[in-house]
């Protein structure tokens, strides 16, 4: 291709009609941090001496007028030239995009216009030639930022929101103008995943690259209001066990009780609301399960990601052709009846909602362990649901699911100075028979603790007569366990192939690794002792990664409240820390 200058026509800016407004001048700065350095940033900022709700901010490096005629004819050449690898590997894709990219400007730089010597420049056009290309335009920082677990557009001329770990749902600073670019920008996202949406089907239940779930409606045919989308965010890394505990979504006994129940096979159900958390305890629970057992997983959405080798997944398939022609559809039942011919020692379905749950239910009447989730705001809320069509499990086999947690969103105010949204295990039952169920944990909101009544627990009795084992030497073994995941916290471990790992080694040799637990606790809990407050505080801080909210710190700094307040006190004052919105406390410096 013959070098030639850039023509002299405007080149079309691509996200036409899609507004990202500016950061006030008066705001008040809530909280700020990079999503790329130097490049894009989060700002969630509020107005002054008003109570409203915040706004959350996507605030990147400016281009002028000419370096984004250069973005849109890089992007241009690119589309035309570029021999992409194959859509799968998404990383073999970026970096095709970004060589293609850096290629085109060294050659037609001077042509374009480039100082291709100029570092800033150079990322500064590849960053936006990527965000355009492979990411999500003018949205791509909220799909980047971890912290956002949900983005919805209600339509046009109001502003796109998203669900914030520390803020809750939140508009933000990105407004669709008009109709043509929302359904342009739908049309993007649904061929990502590979889908079509059109005025003949315009509904899609999706899932793009990133394996975030996509659910969007085109034009006037279902929601008269225009087009809509809302995509819930996967989370590459899942949340552990470890970390559950430490955020005291459930406490280090009653997930010791639950790890002993899923080892010998009990069958489990997680209930809670849209977004309580379900199947981030679902994902939690599975490292529990013994090394060598087979698992089998169902689901509509791929959400389960399990650290093991031995582990079948099944996903379900929409149909092809309309009306009539409708062929191919593989639903949640076809995949639950085929994977009983896998022989799974635990099957675990996504979610039950319908007909599967009958298979489920028979597979756990024959010996095998399960794990579900199940939309209900209440215990006799999901036996309801599950006693009447279309699930009709018949009253007798509501005992086979052994134990039902109950998880939920809820505010937590810390020490009568914030209210702060969190997730916690509010209910965990055992199911004695149909109309009988014995309470065994539950949370405390006055205190943000945990109450056990393991000592009355059925399930343990049932449990010490087939192993042989009084209740006490149960007890004693949850003891164990406790002790464990209490190290695994106070030391940090929370990646899910360190927590996999150390309890595939409890179960080659639990003596050893307990012993070592045990000793490590003790020199942990003797060396915060011996710190005083501030250090203390400093010293937790670091093996939280540098960022913990107030209950969580002051649970394992082990201070006491006054201890506690007047150590805070002094770090703000000195500097050490700052507290952001929600109570989350960041340190600021590293100690020597």
């Amino acid at each position: 291709m013959s070098e030639k200058k850039p023509d002299a026509q405007k080149v079309v800016d691509s996200w036409e009609g899609i507004e990202v407004k500016p950061v006030p001048y008066d705001y008040d700065i809530l909280s700020r941090y990079q999503i790329r350095e130097g490049l894009a940033e989060v700002i969630i900022a509020s107005p002054p001496g008003r109570f409203v709700e915040p706004t959350y901010f996507c605030s990147e490096v400016p281009l002028n007028s000419k370096e984004k005629e250069i973005v849109e004819k890089v992007k241009d050449i690119l589309t035309k030239e570029l021999d992409f690898p194959k859509f799968e590997d998404l990383e073999e894709v970026r970096k095709a995009v970004l060589q293609g990219a850096a290629k085109v400007l060294k050659k037609y730089g001077k042509g374009l216009g480039v100082d291709v010597n100029r570092p800033e420049l150079m990322a500064k056009l590849q960053y936006y030639i990527e965000r355009d290309m492979m990411g999500f335009g003018p949205l791509n920082i909220i799909f980047e930022d971890h912290r956002i677990e949900d983005i919805s557009c209600n339509g046009v001329n109001v502003p796109v929101y998203v669900y914030h770990r520390d803020f809750e749902s939140i508009p933000t600073n990105i407004v669709f103008t008009t109709r043509k670019a929302l359904d342009d920008y739908i049309i993007h996202l649904v061929h990502k995943a590979n889908k079509h949406i059109s005025s003949a089907f315009p509904i899609v239940d999706a899932m793009i690259y990133g394996k975030h779930r996509l659910a969007a409606t085109f034009r006037e045919e279902v929601s008269p209001r225009g087009s809509t989308f809302t995509v819930r965010k996967f989370r590459e890394r899942p949340f552990t066990i470890t970390e559950l505990i430490q955020a005291n979504v459930i406490n280090s006994l009653l997930a010791a009780y639950l790890w002993l129940l899923i080892e010998n096979k009990a069958s489990i159900m997680v209930l809670g609301a849209t977004g309580s958390g379900k199947t981030t305890i679902l994902n939690a629970l599975t490292t529990f399960i013994k090394p060598l057992y087979k698992i089998v997983t169902c689901e509509e959405t791929p959400e389960i990601n399990i650290p093991r080798e031995n582990w079948v997944r099944f996903v379900t398939r929409e149909s092809y052709g309309l009306g009539s022609s409708e062929r191919g559809r593989i639903t949640l039942y076809d995949l639950v009846r085929t994977s009983l011919r896998y022989r799974p020692d635990y099957l675990i379905v996504g979610e039950v909602r319908g007909e599967e749950a009958y298979v489920l239910f028979q597979a756990m009447a024959t010996g095998h362990g399960g794990l579900s989730t199940m939309h209900a705001e209440s215990l006799d809320t999901a036996i309801k649901r599950l006693t009447s069509p279309p699930m009709n499990i018949a009253p007798s086999f509501i005992p086979l699911m052994n134990c039902v947690i109950y998880v939920e969103r809820v505010m937590v105010r810390y020490l009568e100075q914030f209210n702060v949204p969190a997730r916690r295990v509010r209910f965990m039952w055992e199911v004695v028979d149909f109309d009988s169920y014995q309470l065994v944990g539950e949370w405390d909101p006055r205190t943000d603790g945990f109450k056990s009544y393991l000592k009355e627990s059925a399930l343990l009795k049932r449990l010490g007569a087939r192993l042989v084992k009084t209740v006490d030497e149960l007890l004693t073994e949850l003891e164990k366990r406790r002790m464990l995941l209490d190290w695994m916290v106070r030391r940090g471990i929370t990646r899910p192939e360190d927590v996999n790992r150390i309890v595939l080694q409890f179960y080659e040799k639990p003596e050893t690794v307990l012993a070592q637990a045990v000793a490590e606790l003790e020199t942990l809990v003797s060396v915060e002792r011996e710190l005083t407050g501030p250090k203390r505080l400093v010293e937790v801080l670091q093996r939280l990664g540098g960022k913990s909210d107030l209950k969580t710190l002051m649970q394992t700094s082990q201070l006491d409240e006054r201890a506690f307040w007047d150590s805070i006190n002094s770090l703000l004052r000195s500097g050490d820390i700052e507290l952001q919105q929600g109570g989350i406390i960041k340190l600021k410096m590293r100690a020597a």
